[in-house]
């Protein structure tokens, strides 16, 4: 029974995290620069990366260069979602941001999974999955409204 649990659990706290991480990096950016803020971010978690990999990685590192090159922008858009968010938090603040990034996040998913993009499965979208996109946009305008 936990561990149905686990997961979601894991994604909320990671999504939890990630409102810390924009308040830190916001205030990272805002004192040494955007792009060296992003910078120093990145490669502390790359050495945080470095020695999970050391000490718990069990897979193919060496096989990266089998997989098809698309597969390994994942970094680059890592980087460009940390430069965004040290710019804009201290800006808009943290909750307008994630707002944004988590309405982003679903409207790209949903045509993901409606196409079947990147080799996931396919789900269609279906009248209540576009209300919930146009609800999630209707929240971002009215959370943002003055």
């Amino acid at each position: 029974m936990w561990l149905k649990l686990l997961f979601p659990m894991l994604a909320l706290i990671a999504g939890m995290a990630v409102a810390v991480q924009g308040q830190i990096n916001g205030g990272l950016g805002k004192k040494i620069g955007v792009i060296e803020g992003a910078f120093f971010s990145f490669a502390l978690g790359t050495l945080v990366l470095l020695f999970v990999l050391i000490f718990f990685g069990n897979g193919q590192i060496s096989s990266v260069s089998s997989v098809p090159k698309w597969q390994l922008i994942g970094g680059i858009l890592g980087a460009f979602f940390v430069i965004v968010q040290v710019l804009v938090v201290p800006k808009i603040g943290v909750s307008t941001t994630l707002l944004a990034v988590i309405v982003g996040q679903i409207i790209l998913s949903v045509v993901i999974d409606h196409f079947g993009l990147f080799g996931a499965e396919r789900r269609p979208v279906d009248m209540n999955k576009l209300a919930a996109v146009v609800l999630m946009f209707i929240a971002l305008y009215l959370y943002n409204k003055k």
